[in-house]
């Protein structure tokens, strides 16, 4: 009896592409869940979930993200930077005014796998404020979420 065998893709047979996804009016989550899965390839017949398969992801108009509910007031981002007394808590509204880029990629990173494939994804996500970006020479296909 003859089995079939799996197909695994290898490195070099790997195909990347480009896409352009705009927050604009988009809810934070959702947007980082389908943007996480593309990183990570997902979302590709031939995903493989020890290889880097994934495609880069180009992210404009971050500080139009929408949220629900009242996470404007109630969600804080923690840091701490291991002294007494140094633990610092800013508010998701406070975040948007002042870094609205770090709202999608602290969103994108921790739906991600920690270690050393989880940081090669994290290297093709790119966040924008703005409408502008530096990346046209890449081509990126626009993304609908």
């Amino acid at each position: 009896m003859k089995t079939n065998k799996t197909y695994l893709p290898k490195v070099n047979e790997l195909e990347r592409k480009c896409y352009i996804v705009d927050a604009t009016g988009q809810i934070l989550g959702r947007l980082a869940a389908r943007v996480a899965t593309v990183l990570r390839g997902k979302h590709k017949p031939t995903y493989t979930p020890h290889l880097d398969c994934g495609d880069t992801v180009i992210v404009i108009n971050a500080e139009k993200i929408r949220v629900t509910g009242r996470k404007l007031e109630q969600k804080e981002y923690h840091r701490y930077s291991g002294y007494p007394s140094g633990q610092r808590t800013v508010p998701l509204g406070m975040m948007l005014v002042k870094a609205p880029h770090k709202v999608i990629e602290l969103a994108v990173n921790r739906m991600i796998p920690k270690g050393a494939l989880g940081n090669q994804f994290r290297t093709r996500l790119r966040v924008y404020a703005g409408d502008q970006h530096p990346h046209a020479a890449q081509k990126p296909v626009k993304l609908d979420i």
